[in-house]
């Protein structure tokens, strides 16, 4: 039976790794992740020298299962992903589960998540935060999915590509005029950037710049909680 450590990572300055973490880390006979290349970045940085091993979205079955067949001969593995808490819109997820299936002992390492981080700096969102990842990058399915989303009428954050985050804003504006948005961009990284307001005031912002950069959180409150 071996263990398995769900080890969050920084989503951006690498100081945000946990001690935990760090020494979960350097005493893991193997840390399996979505990129190696980004993983070693950040075990070079705290000195950590461990076998690396992939796993992600594209990984097929017959990969899951000689990863298994590895971790069953070990006695302690970390999961991370590339940025943040594995298994938070992460394939990591179906790693977890198999491990567990398999009998294996999974153990959360917690830390940092684009998440948290941007529902601790919206300020009041109701009770409720409905946690939704990524949205579609057709448009139909996005503005089908926000139509969903705002008559739940509860508060709720996804991801957004930067290269789509002026889209959503359109859709969202169509969908919920008077919606309430925070957006969180770069966060924790040097050109960090909270955004937040009525969706057509954010979107005018957004628009008056020639490009936006960095990965993106967007919270939408629930209607009638400012």
């Amino acid at each position: 039976m071996s263990e398995l450590y769900v080890v969050a990572t920084p989503i951006g300055n690498l100081d945000d790794m946990t001690l935990r973490g760090i020494q979960t880390l350097r005493d893991s006979d193997l840390v399996v992740c979505e990129d190696t290349r980004h993983t070693r970045k950040l075990l070079s940085h705290y000195d950590i020298h461990v076998q690396t091993a992939a796993f992600h979205a594209h990984s097929s079955p017959q990969a899951l299962d000689s990863l298994l067949d590895r971790i069953a001969a070990l006695e302690r593995v970390s999961l991370v992903t590339d940025a943040g808490t594995p298994g938070v819109s992460d394939p990591g997820a179906g790693l977890v589960q198999a491990c567990r299936d398999a009998g294996h002992i999974v153990i959360p390492i917690p830390g940092v998540s684009a998440l948290t981080t941007l529902v601790s700096v919206a300020g009041p969102v109701g009770r409720t935060v409905v946690f939704d990842g990524f949205l579609s990058p057709k448009s139909g399915k996005r503005k089908k999915r926000l139509t969903e989303l705002v008559e739940r009428g509860e508060s709720f954050v996804v991801y957004e590509s930067p290269h789509r985050l002026v889209k959503m804003m359109d859709d969202l504006a169509d969908v919920f005029p008077e919606a309430n948005v925070v957006i969180g961009r770069e966060m924790t990284k040097a050109f960090e950037e909270i955004v937040a307001g009525n969706v057509r005031d954010v979107r005018a912002i957004l628009t008056a710049r020639p490009q936006i950069k960095g990965e993106c959180a967007v919270l939408v409150r629930a209607a009638g909680i400012h």
